[in-house]
């Protein structure tokens, strides 16, 4: 049985991954540096802001919130030169999509299987959640690292600090 909160507590970790995505998107000072390949890196920070923001606009937003999004994923990993703006709004609505999608998610939705298959396997709405967080923050070090290596700024945009997260209290 998933714990209490466990819907609110992974939305609130997808919702701080996606604002850590934005603040790298911004940080590229250049923005066709989004775009620009790196050896050894298929996939530039651009395609992957694109991916991750479909992906949860699909499978939370649309499947789970019913708000109509239709995906295209071929376009995420294809598209290039997309403007910042774009990228920028896109994201703003995964975090939208996340919080409605995931407020309709009922303790036993949470348990029960989620309703679509997916890479070829069914399972739980709760793992399949967590699943997501795990992906979202892995493609956001791909972007990290992107950013670092086509731009040569090393600087961090602080990605996943834990008092970002909903139960975070402040110790003495």
């Amino acid at each position: 049985m998933a714990a209490p909160g466990s819907a609110s507590w992974v939305a609130g970790i997808l919702a701080r991954d996606l604002r850590a995505l934005r603040r790298e998107v911004e940080a590229y000072a250049d923005e066709r540096d989004l775009w620009r390949p790196a050896p050894g890196v298929v996939n530039p920070g651009g395609n992957l802001a694109l991916h991750c923001a479909g992906n949860l606009q699909h499978f939370i937003g649309g499947v789970l919130g019913g708000s109509g999004y239709v995906r295209n994923r071929d376009a995420e990993f294809g598209q290039r030169e997309v403007p910042r703006t774009e990228l920028l709004a896109d994201i703003d609505a995964a975090i939208a999509a996340v919080r409605r999608g995931l407020e309709r998610v009922s303790p036993q939705q949470w348990e029960a299987q989620y309703p679509l298959p997916v890479g070829g396997v069914t399972l739980t709405t709760g793992e399949f959640m967590v699943h997501l967080a795990v992906h979202l923050g892995y493609h956001l070090g791909q972007v990290d690292y992107h950013r670092r290596l086509v731009t040569g700024d090393a600087k961090t945009v602080g990605a996943m600090p834990p008092a970002e997260l909903s139960t975070a209290r402040k110790t003495p």
